[in-house]
C-alpha cells in the first residue's frame, strides 16, 4: 500500500521523489545550521584570538555569503532530483547564475575593501584616511559590478562581443577626450598610496608654499601662508619636486655676519671660539662649524653654521633669535663692532 503510494506520478514526478527532494532540503539545512551553531562559532573564537585579521575577514564571509551560498546550493540539489519542464528549469538555472554572481560580486567587494583598508591600517592613520578609502572602494565596486554584470549577461545567453566592442571604441574616445581628468586620477592613486604628503604638512610646489588642506580625486587643496586658498591639480603636484617640511627631523641653518676690516687679528681668532661657546648654552641646537669665510667688499665675513632638532619653525626662529642676542652681548663686550656698508673717500689737492 505504502508502496503503491510512492509510485504514484504528480506533475511528471513520483511522490517519492517529492519525498527525496524534501529530505535533502531539510537535511541541507539542518547541516548548514549544524555547522554554523558549532563549527563557525568555534571558528569565529579561535580567529579573535589570532593577531591577524584575514581569519577573521574569513569567517565574517562564510558566515555573510558562505552560509546563503549553502543554501542555494542545497535547493539547486533538492530541485535537480525532480523531473521538470525545460521552461521550469531554465528559469531555476537563470535564478541559480544571478544569485551566484551576486554572490561572487559581495564577495570580491568585500575582499577589495579588506585589502585596501588592511594596507590603510598598516601604513598608519591620518585625516583623510576614511575619505580616500571611500573614493577608492567605490571606483573598485563599480569596477567589480560592471564586470560582474557583463559576465551575468553573457551566461544568460545574451550577445555582449558587440557591447564590449561598442565599449572599447567608447573607452578610446572617452580617454582622449579626458586625458587631464585620467591623469589626476592616476595621480590621486599615486598621492594615496605613495604617500609624500599628509594633511597638515607644509610643503612648498614650485613657487607655491602652504600647509596641506586636503586632497580629492582631482585636486589638492593647499592653505597658504596668506591665507587663501590654492588648488592644484594633482597631476601638476606629482609631476613636480614636492618639497614637505614636515617630515623634516632637524634643519639646518647657515647666517653670516660681517666685521669690521679694523679689527684685530687677535680678535679675528677668537670669533670662532666665542660663538662655540655660545651654542653650547643653547639647547635644541649642534653647532657644525664656524669659519672665517670670506673678504667683503666692506666686511670680513664669518660663516656659521648649525643644526636644529625638529621642524618647527617657530622654535628655528626663537633659537636663531637668541643666538643672534648672544653674539651680540659678547661682541660688545669685546668692542668688536659689526661692519655695515661704508664707502671711504679720498681727497687730494691738485
Amino acid at each position: 500500500m505504502i508502496e503503491e503510494i510512492l509510485q504514484r506520478e504528480y506533475h511528471h514526478n513520483r511522490i517519492s521523489e517529492y519525498l527525496i527532494s524534501l529530505a535533502i532540503l531539510i537535511g541541507g539545512i539542518l547541516v548548514v545550521w549544524i555547522v554554523e551553531a558549532v563549527a563557525l562559532r568555534r571558528l569565529k573564537a579561535r580567529a579573535g584570538r589570532t593577531p591577524s585579521t584575514f581569519d577573521d575577514f574569513l569567517v565574517g564571509r562564510i558566515h555573510g555569503t558562505g552560509i546563503p551560498l549553502a543554501y542555494l546550493g542545497i535547493a539547486q540539489a533538492a530541485l535537480r532530483v525532480l523531473t521538470l519542464t525545460p521552461r521550469v528549469e531554465r528559469i531555476i538555472d537563470m535564478a541559480g547564475i544571478v544569485l551566484l554572481t551576486l554572490f561572487a560580486i559581495v564577495f570580491t567587494v568585500a575582499l577589495v575593501r579588506y585589502g585596501f583598508e588592511e594596507f590603510m591600517r598598516k601604513r598608519g592613520a591620518d585625516a583623510t584616511r576614511d575619505r580616500a578609502l571611500k573614493g577608492v572602494v567605490s571606483l573598485a565596486k563599480a569596477l567589480v559590478w560592471i564586470i560582474g554584470t557583463l559576465f551575468l549577461l553573457d551566461n544568460l545567453g545574451f550577445r555582449i562581443s558587440t557591447v564590449i566592442a561598442g565599449l572599447g571604441i567608447g573607452g578610446i574616445a572617452v580617454a582622449l577626450a579626458a586625458q587631464t581628468v585620467l591623469g589626476d586620477l592616476f595621480a590621486y592613486f599615486t598621492i594615496l598610496f605613495d604617500r609624500p604628503f599628509e594633511i597638515g604638512d607644509f610643503v612648498i610646489v614650485g613657487d607655491y608654499m602652504g600647509v596641506i588642506e586636503r586632497f580629492g580625486i582631482k585636486t589638492t587643496r593647499i592653505a597658504s601662508l596668506g591665507g587663501e586658498q590654492i588648488v592644484v591639480s594633482n597631476k601638476d603636484l606629482t609631476d613636480s619636486r614636492v618639497r614637505n617640511y614636515k617630515r623634516m627631523a632637524k634643519r639646518r641653518v647657515v647666517f653670516r655676519l660681517g666685521v669690521t676690516y679694523q679689527t684685530p687679528a687677535s680678535l679675528l681668532r677668537e670669533i670662532p671660539g666665542i660663538v662655540t661657546e655660545i651654542f653650547r648654552e643653547i639647547e635644541g641646537t649642534t653647532l657644525d662649524r664656524v669659519h672665517f669665510f670670506s673678504y667683503g667688499d666692506f666686511s670680513l665675513i664669518y660663516e656659521i653654521v648649525y643644526y636644529v632638532d625638529g621642524n618647527d619653525y617657530t622654535r628655528y626662529m626663537d633659537l636663531q633669535q637668541k643666538a643672534n642676542l648672544r653674539i651680540y652681548e659678547e661682541f660688545e663686550k669685546r668692542k668688536i663692532e659689526f661692519a655695515y656698508p661704508t664707502q671711504t673717500l679720498y681727497l687730494s689737492r691738485a
